[in-house]
């Protein structure tokens, strides 16, 4: 997957603002209007960028149910909670994000009903930010008729939300498209953590029970590079208090990821490397914050 780092939004604000600064009169103002609005595009362009270098909601749920880790129905956001989302966009457009990665999680472990039952309270969330057709009952049926086919649930869950980001960027709802997808892999990494801190710790030896959870930790180590395009992304939009408080979480998850330089060593081929989940325990206690505020 590639990765291309974003210009900082403020650069294409300050480009904008010199060019107000330099002119007046009608002609200018119509100069700085056309200026603005290239900005504008710009950072849709920007966002968008980011979106498609992001792993699609079902990519880690699915990674972790071909590990051979156990389902872990505890991990989930309780689709009950739709309801409270109604009253703020942004927090409609971030949980939308985390219950299509539950719905990833589910349909992977063959949880059918419950798949379609998030699938509903998916569909209220969409519906009340206004998105039209991502999750109508031809999604649902659709869903329903291909329930024992993992790659073609994996697609029309994706596709569907792949519409919503659309549809959200193409309204200059940039912010909540973003949001959407920074729900949506916040929870594929609580889920992953979570079913490494929850493992039992008195079943196996500490050796064996690293050697277990070893592909699920290279789960989450593989995200790094998505931890820094999703900061990128949040670092791009016009700062509120969500936001910042998102890019504040995000780059405390990236110094996480940097501290322990796992992957450069395993590259330098230190055979004395031993992955625990000790190694995790400052990425699982950032993530659990993130997700935690995501869903209150």
């Amino acid at each position: 997957m590639k990765f291309i780092r974003l210009i900082p939004a403020f650069l294409i604000t300050v480009a904008a603002l010199t060019g107000l600064w330099s002119c007046g009169g009608s002609k200018e103002n119509q100069n700085n209007a056309e200026e603005f609005d290239q900005a504008e595009q710009s950072l849709k362009e920007q966002v968008e960028t980011v979106i498609g270098n992001l792993p699609p909601p079902t990519e880690i749920p699915y990674l972790i149910q071909m590990t051979g880790a156990e389902y872990n129905q505890s991990l989930l956001n309780d689709r009950k909670k739709v309801d409270k989302y109604f009253s703020r966009n942004d927090k409609a457009a971030l949980n939308l994000g985390i219950y299509a990665a539950d719905i990833g999680y589910l349909s992977s472990y063959d949880k059918t009903q419950e798949a379609i039952d998030y699938l509903d309270a998916a569909k209220k969330l969409a519906d009340n930010l206004g998105v039209i057709g991502s999750f109508n009952m031809d999604v649902l049926q659709r869903f329903e008729q291909n329930i024992a086919n993992k790659d073609s649930l994996a697609n029309i869950l994706n596709r569907a939300i792949l519409s919503s980001e659309k549809y959200l960027k193409d309204e200059s709802r940039t912010k909540l498209a973003a949001l959407l997808l920074t729900g949506s892999f916040v929870e594929g990494l609580y889920i992953s953590t979570g079913l490494i801190k929850s493992y039992p710790k008195d079943i196996l030896p500490e050796d064996s029970r690293n050697l277990v959870l070893t592909p699920l930790m290279r789960v989450i180590l593989q995200q790094e590079l998505s931890v820094d395009e999703l900061l990128n992304m949040i670092n791009t939009l016009e700062k509120d208090e969500l936001l910042t408080s998102l890019a504040t979480d995000l780059t405390s998850l990236q110094a996480s990821y940097r501290a322990l330089n796992i992957e450069e060593q395993i590259k330098n081929n230190r055979s004395d490397l031993v992955l625990s989940d000790k190694n995790l325990e400052e990425i699982t206690k950032v993530v659990e914050k993130m997700r935690t505020s995501i869903v209150e």
